[in-house]
């Protein structure tokens, strides 16, 4: 998976923006996000347009058109296809997660939908799961496009500045210690996002606490 991400560095680049879009469309449109998370390949775009083989102008837009069109496929095949998404095999193993998913969109209606565009597996299934619940179109529009933006933009220009900053370093420093340098921020940028993604799962589970509650002392 890895290293046919980053083969994307070595390839012509129109075929570098054609996978691009195919990777962040296909995450919530055919359920691609399981296997290869978009946010790599648009980071990856990111360091293609600092070495001038893209044109950040072009892949600004190609990723925020690709990550709200995939995610309008996504709601629609939740819509039409209804629970029949959920016993799909590929899902019946997230059983767990897409519960709490399913919960926080039910808590959080259009924000849910704008914070899963941040999350790789709540960015695979929440357009789905979206269409499952009947949430208006143009609603789910609005929170799509809003956190397509903010999340397209974030991350090209991420890649973009982190490719910069790179070349600029290992001018200044040598090869061998800017690698030293990148695999630090790396390591630091993975244990933020572990812990992140703690600190998000806690929460949804005091959510799902506070939720029961009440419907636990009913029964009483």
């Amino acid at each position: 998976m890895s290293s046919f991400l980053s083969n994307l560095l070595h390839v012509p680049a129109p075929l570098a923006a054609g996978l691009i879009f195919l990777l962040v469309f296909g995450e919530a449109a055919v359920f691609i996000g399981f296997v290869l998370p978009g946010e790599t390949a648009v980071v990856l775009g990111g360091v293609l347009a600092s070495q001038g083989r893209l044109a950040l102008g072009l892949l600004l837009p190609l990723v925020v058109v690709a990550a709200v069109l995939g995610d309008t496929v996504g709601y629609e095949v939740g819509k039409h296809l209804g629970s029949r998404v959920l016993r799909w095999s590929l899902l019946r193993r997230h059983q767990g997660k897409i519960e709490r998913a399913q919960q926080l969109l039910r808590q959080r209606g259009g924000t849910a939908v704008f914070l899963a565009r941040f999350t790789a597996f709540l960015r695979a299934v929440m357009p789905g799961l979206a269409g499952l619940s009947g949430m208006r179109y143009l609603k789910f529009l609005a929170f799509n496009a809003a956190g397509g933006l903010v999340w397209g933009v974030g991350f090209c220009l991420l890649g973009y500045f982190a490719g910069a900053s790179y070349a600029k370093v290992e001018s200044a420093v040598g090869q061998v210690s800017a690698l030293v340098l990148v695999a630090i921020v790396v390591i630091a940028l993975f244990v933020w996002h572990r812990r992140r993604r703690a600190a998000q799962s806690a929460d949804e589970d005091a959510s799902a606490a506070t939720v029961s509650a009440p419907a636990a002392s009913t029964d009483g």
